[in-house]
């Protein structure tokens, strides 16, 4: 088992940041628009919100946590064969990807706290209201739902791309990515 990130792929944290993430973004998606619907007598109309919220505040620490290790232990260089526009747009996705998360992250923490109240997380302690926006709830809700379909469908569009090095380019991105060392380039 490799904890870090090597020139050949990526090491156990980055994947297990990767993939938590990724997987953590797509459920609190379904289960927000879920529990949007929800009516006022729907026995999980309080629970569901609730650890919505928690796993949100969670999620923000991981990704402080995920940025700090991009800094302890670097993601392996692009594949040889990836020329500037790729590596460009490669970049300019990842970054994408990190800005929209902590947007939506901070957007749905300025929902939470609007009135003043702090968010209970986990029933175990509880994040303070910074600031009021009173009256403004509905603002960041609206801005939380377009910059969270906003970074689904980047995220998808980067779920896209790493099929198509698969598939079609022949290179090792995604074996990387699966924590697998490429044991020679895909390409013939």
């Amino acid at each position: 088992m490799q904890l870090k990130n090597s020139p050949e792929r990526y090491g156990t944290v980055s994947l297990l940041l990767h993939w938590g993430v990724a997987l953590s973004v797509f459920a609190m998606f379904g289960v927000g628009l879920w529990m949007v619907g929800l009516n006022y007598y729907h026995p999980w109309r309080q629970v569901v919100p609730d650890l919505h919220k928690s796993i949100g505040i969670t999620l923000f620490v991981i990704m402080l946590l995920r940025v700090l290790w991009r800094f302890i232990s670097p993601p392996p260089p692009p594949s040889p064969g990836h020329g500037w526009l790729i590596r460009t747009a490669a970049k300019l996705g990842h970054l994408a990807l990190y800005l929209l998360l902590f947007a939506v992250m901070i957007s749905g923490y300025l929902i939470s706290t609007a009135e003043g109240d702090g968010i209970v997380v986990f029933g175990l302690l509880t994040v303070p209201a910074l600031f009021t926006i009173s009256g403004k709830a509905e603002l960041a809700g609206n801005l939380h739902l377009y910059l969270a379909i906003t970074l689904v469908v980047v995220a998808t569009l980067h779920a896209l791309a790493a099929l198509k090095h698969h598939f079609i380019d022949r290179d090792a991105t995604l074996v990387r990515m699966l924590g697998i060392k490429p044991k020679h380039s895909l390409n013939p």
